[in-house]
């Protein structure tokens, strides 16, 4: 069996294109004892991975040459003794290629729950536990709470607002497309919405949180993160995810006047969701059922293909996507 695998071919100055990526035939692994072996359905493309790309992330660097990096949901196909069967569905890191191996200990099964498997990697995987621990294990929400969210049609930000909403939350939502907005409005029940690219960004959060912003989950940084943090409320919460703003560029932006933290008595938290890897049972026990009694929306952005995966990765660096980026492999 080919293997087909797509490697960084070259660093991108910016944003990332095609170009910086290449589509190759490879063999297929060979399993060693321990291992499985698995053909991917579906891999997650992450923002994330510009950070490998750039070597500014928590995770390692990805360098010309390497395999890209990602997360799968795959089927066994060759359990090599281990305690699987043909056809299971589990997830593991196997990256952008059609087969891989992994050690049998550390693949996850798929929640049996969860139709299609493909939500694994969004809402009810990785980005559905990082909202799950902003929301619950840093956030500290009360009903009284005008929440503000970045990104916020992402599969993170999404849950975000989703969740506060069921805490009675009021939930603002900012975007960056009137197609976005409008589903977060609409579909996700979201009580306000800004699209940041229409509207001038100071005036539109005093428009949808006149009394301040009691707790704003973050995804992007930059001039967004201060033009925020100059709007909080008394006591406000701040959680720190994503850094949007500073993937495709090599220039730091500066960050908030701690000013704004001071004048809010506020806290403001870091968020690395790999702190919270031993909570993915108790979220999906708890996100689960709002799903399948529809209180959770989600849309997801997929591609068809691994070949399709670098045009799949420079629209998700450009703000294209709308949803969670998922490519269907096989």
């Amino acid at each position: 069996m080919s293997n087909t695998q797509v490697k960084l071919k070259s660093k991108p100055e910016g944003n990332p294109n095609t170009d910086n990526f290449e589509v190759i035939a490879a063999n297929t692994p060979v399993p060693a004892d321990g291992e499985i072996l698995c053909k991917t359905l579906y891999l997650s493309l992450d923002p994330y991975m510009r950070g490998q790309i750039s070597g500014r992330h928590i995770s390692g660097t990805i360098n010309p040459g390497d395999l890209m990096r990602g997360e799968c949901v795959g089927e066994v196909i060759d359990p090599n003794g281990a305690d699987f069967k043909i056809g299971d569905k589990i997830t593991f890191h196997g990256g952008w290629q059609k087969y891989f191996t992994a050690p049998a200990s550390d693949v996850k099964p798929v929640d049996s729950r969860l139709e299609p498997a493909s939500l694994a990697l969004g809402i009810m995987g990785m980005p559905g536990l990082t909202a799950y621990a902003g929301v619950f294990y840093l956030g500290e929400l009360k009903e009284t709470d005008t929440v503000l969210v970045s990104a916020a049609s992402g599969a993170v930000g999404s849950m975000v607002g989703q969740m506060a909403l069921n805490l009675g939350c009021r939930v603002i939502g900012i975007a960056g497309s009137d197609e976005k907005c409008g589903w977060l409005h609409d579909t996700a029940g979201f009580h306000g919405t800004i699209n940041y690219k229409t509207e001038e960004l100071a005036d539109a959060i005093r428009r949808e949180c006149p009394n301040g912003v009691d707790y704003y989950f973050d995804n992007v940084g930059g001039d967004m993160l201060d033009t925020v943090m100059q709007q909080l409320a008394i006591g406000a919460r701040v959680v720190l995810c994503g850094l949007m703003a500073q993937y495709n560029t090599d220039v730091i932006p500066p960050g908030p006047n701690p000013a704004t933290i001071i004048k809010a008595r506020a806290t403001v938290r870091g968020l690395v969701v790999y702190d919270f890897f031993d909570k993915i049972q108790e979220f999906l026990d708890y996100a689960i059922p709002l799903l399948d009694s529809d209180k959770i929306k989600y849309t997801e952005d997929v591609s068809d293909g691994l070949d399709q995966a670098p045009e799949a990765f420079a629209r998700l660096m450009n703000g294209k996507n709308f949803g969670k980026t998922i490519i269907k492999v096989s």
